[in-house]
């Protein structure tokens, strides 16, 4: 079935943000989109609102009979459905088209010059930044692994010149392998995803085989010092950044104002200097380098740079502030591996110095929980007071003796409590907190509003009083 020709599209798992990037794209050309999610969402709902018809009972009989056409039907699963899922059973049974999210992305890309962006950490907040660098110069469209806060959205599409298309390349089940990308961006590589790679080597050797599929003429951007020497291609340049003047790219005269970073950056062709970032966090300052060296790379001029990274707002779930009182700051984050929970908190440490910072960790995954437990506990110790909830299974089954108290059992810090996530709310009215952090990528930002609300009405007690 040509990707670009299918009459209708049926996601399953249309609620997540990779599946309902490619949601939105195929209803602003004006195909028909309909799909299964297991709970409703801000996401499906904001999809419903669009047009797509969407359920949320595994049930053949829930599927609109128009897509129950094989011969005009395309049928798009995530690797979270299960194998045994109905739905995807009588497609598979009744010779419909299938394809995985990550194919689909490769096939779309394949009418782009494409720009991926990979790594175990930072490639949503990097890919959105080099997508709003180049829409509002260049020009490019984008599916993002998170929902910009400039333009409320996974999904980026240019008015005008569809040559540019950037994607995040997700790791996970080997998806960035589907594509072959003029520029690709390799922000980190650490292990993770063991479930499906079952040794640090083999994560790094995907990461060897996505910079190998750059094609000829092309870019790597990696970070100086990363885990392998890409093995790029005849005729694709590697280019390099980081903190240190042995890069290619690195920022110099960095300072911190109102909580932003100011930096000079320097480039193989001179120094750009009084450039202010609009996001905090001395990670993000690490993602803009390589967003602005890939933009630089591209030919974006100088000013419009400058322009872009000050008027970048983030991404939703990375160093989300949430709510900001008058003594209370609430910042929610989508951080799920020991690395960037240590990342997260220098972050917070920077930005709001001498602050206690109360941190809520929800687990996610039973296998990743195992496979970290000594570095969830020596990051999260790094906190004044950790919470940690019960563990988000996603689409594992749980696994004997794995249970968050296999995390709090290595933790030295004293105030390190479980707190089950349906007693949260009674727990902050009980508790005295400065800096809030809600941390993971489960379902703990659905409580956000609740949070909010809590945190709203202790202040509002205390001012009264």
């Amino acid at each position: 079935m040509e990707i670009n020709a299918v009459k209708r599209v049926y996601l399953l798992g249309v609620g997540g943000i990779g599946m309902s990037a490619i949601a939105r794209y195929y209803l602003h050309y004006g195909v028909p989109v309909a799909g299964y999610d297991r709970v409703s969402s801000d996401i499906t709902q904001n999809l419903e609102a669009a047009g797509a018809n969407i359920h949320y009972t595994d049930s053949v009989e829930a599927i609109p009979t128009a897509f129950l056409n094989k011969k005009d039907t395309l049928v798009i699963y995530t690797p979270a459905i299960p194998a045994n899922h109905s739905e995807l059973e009588y497609f598979r049974n009744h010779g419909f088209a299938l394809m995985k999210r990550a194919q689909v992305l490769g096939l779309l890309s394949s009418n782009y010059k494409t720009l991926a962006v990979a790594g175990t950490h930072g490639k949503t907040t990097t890919s959105t930044l080099l997508a709003h660098l180049l829409a509002t110069s260049m020009g490019c469209d984008a599916f993002l692994g998170g929902i910009s806060r400039n333009y409320s959205s996974n999904l980026i599409l240019a008015d005008q010149g569809k040559q540019l298309l950037v994607v995040e390349a997700d790791e996970y089940d080997r998806s960035f392998l589907t594509l072959h990308p003029h520029l690709a961006i390799v922000t980190s590589v650490d292990a993770d995803h063991l479930d499906i790679y079952g040794t640090y080597e083999a994560v790094v050797n995907a990461f060897q085989e996505f910079v190998s599929q750059v094609k000829p003429g092309g870019y790597v951007v990696v970070k100086q010092n990363i885990a392998f020497k890409p093995n790029v291609a005849r005729g694709v340049e590697v280019i390099t950044y980081g903190f240190t003047p042995d890069c290619q790219f690195y920022p110099t005269d960095i300072s911190i104002h109102d909580g932003l970073y100011r930096f000079t950056l320097v480039t193989p062709r001179g120094s750009i200097n009084n450039l202010t970032l609009g996001v905090p966090g001395h990670y993000n300052l690490e993602n803009a380098i390589a967003a602005s060296a890939a933009a630089l790379t591209l030919g974006i001029p100088t000013d419009r740079l400058a322009r872009g990274l000050e008027s970048f707002r983030g991404v939703q779930r990375r160093f989300d502030v949430r709510y900001r009182g008058t003594k209370i700051i609430y910042i929610d984050d989508y951080a799920h591996h020991p690395s960037e929970i240590e990342a997260l908190v220098r972050s917070v440490r920077e930005v709001f110095p001498n602050r206690k910072i109360t941190g809520v960790f929800q687990p996610h995954l039973y296998s990743r929980t195992r496979d970290f437990a000594a570095e969830f506990a020596a990051a999260l110790d790094k906190l004044d007071k950790p919470i940690i909830t019960e563990i988000y299974p996603a689409r594992e089954q749980p696994i004997e003796g794995v249970t968050s108290e296999t995390i709090v059992e290595l933790m030295s810090n004293s105030n390190a409590q479980i707190v089950p996530k349906t007693d949260l709310i009674s727990w902050l009215n009980c508790n005295n907190v400065d800096i809030l952090l809600t941390i993971g990528a489960g379902d703990i930002d659905r409580m956000i509003n609740d949070i909010v609300n809590t945190l709203k009405a202790k202040e509002n007690k205390t001012i009264n009083e």
